[in-house]
């Protein structure tokens, strides 16, 4: 066989009259999936090298009405959990025969809705929704256009949303008799934004959990999940006498717990953990870094992906399963940044 022999638009009939075989010979080995022999795959990918051939994949979705692309709406980059998320995201979709088209909106950050058009535009299969809301008009649209759509790391009160999160409830509980049985009762939350799943469900089982250990929030302020809100919330919580400060914070995600850390040490001098314990969520990579050693709850990422993505190919193989939402635990990971209670067990 020649060693590359070019032609302009070359098609599947080339390659099949090249490598001697049917053109649904040819589309079947260049279909994910699809059964074919080893030697077959062979001779025709071999002809398609020489021809220069690439499937078009565009075409191909107008005939089996699948693109094989799935879309990611993402919001927030610089808190460290989600460039973590989305790269895993990615790689597992592709594993499984799937590309992705990641959709990234700041200044939108509010609503998805001014990105469904470019989802349905590019005919994507699937959608996946991560750092940003969702308003039901978003849903409806997809729907109507057959597009499943899984939101990740998010809850949705609607029962026809799909949706993988962690379990925000129980890791607030958690959080809260941690520093109850550390002996803190002063204890603080610093909020994300307050639109926001994440948010409400860590609060929530935040004040669950001190009120079953007789304890009100003592203060609370809000850093939106970003840095300079978060150190500002920082210095308006802990800028007081000692006895009218918080002795204890929870604070919503550890992009904004690294910052208070800062702010605590560096700006007002206090000693971390000994005048102030400080507590994240996520579990990012710099939350173990030895200049920070923050207490924490674990998002288990590996976990979170793998269910967000059988959930997704699931509703796009067989579209008449109903919508489900998971919550997976999460794990309190226990550094020096907060006292740790006598014989803690959890």
């Amino acid at each position: 066989m020649p060693q590359r022999l070019m032609k302009l638009n070359v098609n599947s009939i080339d390659v099949a009259k090249l490598a001697g075989v049917s053109q649904s010979a040819v589309s079947r080995v260049f279909t994910p999936g699809a059964s074919v022999s080893q030697a077959m795959r062979d001779r025709v990918m071999q002809a398609a090298a020489s021809l220069g051939y690439q499937p078009n994949r565009l075409a191909g979705s107008l005939i089996t009405h699948r693109s094989h692309l799935i879309g990611i709406a993402i919001a927030f980059l610089d808190n460290g959990f989600y460039p973590m998320a989305v790269e895993r995201l990615v790689r597992r979709l592709r594993d499984v025969g799937y590309h992705s088209m990641v959709f990234f909106d700041r200044e939108h950050a509010s609503s998805a809705d001014d990105t469904v058009e470019a989802f349905l535009q590019y005919r994507v299969d699937g959608v996946l929704l991560a750092s940003v809301s969702l308003s039901s008009s978003w849903v409806t649209a997809c729907e109507r256009s057959g597009v499943p759509v899984v939101l990740f790391n998010r809850t949705q009160d609607d029962p026809h949303v799909s949706a993988v999160s962690v379990d925000n409830l129980e890791g607030g509980r958690t959080v809260a008799r941690f520093l109850a049985a550390g002996g803190h009762r002063r204890i603080a939350y610093l909020a994300g934004r307050e639109d926001v799943s994440t948010q409400r469900d860590r609060e929530v089982g935040f004040r669950q959990g001190l009120a079953a250990a007789g304890l009100a929030l003592f203060d609370r302020a809000v850093g939106h999940y970003a840095l300079d809100p978060a150190r500002q919330a920082a210095r308006d919580l802990f800028d007081r006498p000692a006895d009218e400060r918080p002795d204890a914070v929870f604070v919503a995600s550890d992009h904004m717990a690294l910052g208070v850390m800062d702010v605590l040490r560096f700006e007002l001098g206090l000693a971390v953990p000994h005048d102030v314990s400080v507590v994240g969520f996520d579990d990012v990579p710099f939350a173990g870094a030895p200049s920070y050693r923050l207490t924490t709850l674990r998002q288990p990422v590996d976990h979170v992906v793998e269910d967000a993505v059988q959930l997704l190919v699931e509703r796009i193989e067989r579209p008449a399963l109903p919508p489900r939402q998971t919550r997976v635990p999460v794990e309190l990971v226990v550094r020096e940044s907060a006292r740790i209670p006598d014989a803690w067990t959890g």
